[in-house]
């Protein structure tokens, strides 16, 4: 067994064991080192983002004091959804070692693969769901934004 999901799988334990949320943990490396540590807490913190994959990004950042995760990898006990590979990408991880799939995840009870699915939906068949209100206000923070100059891109 990989010693990385090794402790993927411990973390998902203590969440289970803690009646945090459903079996999910996620041990962040970078340079042969866990940076960062997380388990679902979803019910723990009755906030529906607190997903093992979150949770790893929030302690890695923290113990390196950055946003960048750049050179690091994840291991994370259920294949990503799209909230957290959205996070994982953001976060600059290069690699995403998984245990069990999004159908896997399914069968425990997780909407994942219809997050999937309504996500791969074209925009068009969002609208009715995606609807763009002042604009002109909200372009005016974007102008103000790029008038910074040493500011973050993230």
């Amino acid at each position: 067994m990989n010693k990385f999901m090794k402790e993927a799988i411990k973390e998902a334990q203590i969440g289970i064991k803690s009646g945090h949320g459903g079996p999910f943990g996620a041990v962040i490396v970078k340079d042969g080192k866990i940076i960062g540590r997380g388990h679902n807490m979803v019910i723990a913190n009755a906030d529906p983002t607190c997903h093992g994959e979150i949770e790893a990004i929030h302690s890695a950042c923290k113990n390196l004091s950055t946003y960048d995760l750049s050179g690091a990898d994840i291991y994370t006990t259920g294949q990503p959804c799209p909230m957290c590979l959205g996070a994982i990408l953001w976060a600059n991880i290069d690699h995403i070692y998984y245990g069990c799939s999004v159908a896997e995840n399914s069968v425990i009870g997780f909407r994942d693969e219809i997050f999937y699915k309504t996500i791969s939906l074209s925009t068009k068949k969002l609208a009715s769901r995606l609807i763009q209100v002042d604009h002109d206000e909200c372009h005016k923070l974007f102008d103000k934004y790029l008038k910074i100059k040493d500011k973050q891109s993230y």
